[in-house]
């Protein structure tokens, strides 16, 4: 059984054959969203409470995702987001070219923008991985939204950047 583990993870870690592969699966966000979505004072006070609502409004995610970037330490945001999007994904080969690209992005030891997950995390979600599912990331995920809740957000909401929002 863990042979045939090892062989099924080793063909969705293969280096890719073609240009094709190298195509980002999900649209990256852009930077800002238009003025019109700015959020009332109030609104943005509700995230101070909730890493949930400010990641659900897209001028928070854009704001948060901001905030980070300028900390170098956006990974986990991006990560949250590519988990989003994957779970989204209807078709099975589409899901297994998501999967590799996360996994690759941000999970293997030395991925260009590895997140901080425990060892046995790592390798639940890397077990998750031999048959894509929906939920393959589910774990890994919700490790890196609490770790962003707990260190992430308060440092967000202590920033030059909330304080202008809330005024």
């Amino acid at each position: 059984r863990a042979k045939e583990i090892k062989t099924k993870l080793g063909t969705l870690l293969q280096k890719p054959d073609s240009a094709i592969d190298f195509i980002i699966p999900y649209p990256e966000k852009p930077e800002k969203p238009p003025k019109a979505q700015k959020p009332s004072p109030e609104e943005a006070l509700q995230w101070r409470d909730s890493l949930e609502k400010l990641l659900q409004n897209p001028y928070g995610l854009a704001s948060f995702r901001s905030f980070l970037r300028s900390e170098f330490s956006e990974e986990n945001v991006e990560f949250w987001v590519a988990c989003e999007d994957y779970k989204k994904t209807k078709s099975p080969m589409k899901m297994a070219e998501k999967a590799k690209k996360i996994y690759e992005e941000f999970i293997q030891t030395e991925a260009t923008k590895e997140v901080n997950i425990d060892h046995f995390t790592k390798a639940v979600t890397m077990k998750n991985l031999v048959e894509p599912s929906p939920s393959s990331f589910d774990m890994a995920q919700k490790r890196i939204f609490a770790l962003m809740e707990k260190d992430s957000l308060p440092r967000f909401v202590r920033s030059e950047l909330y304080q202008e929002l809330i005024k």
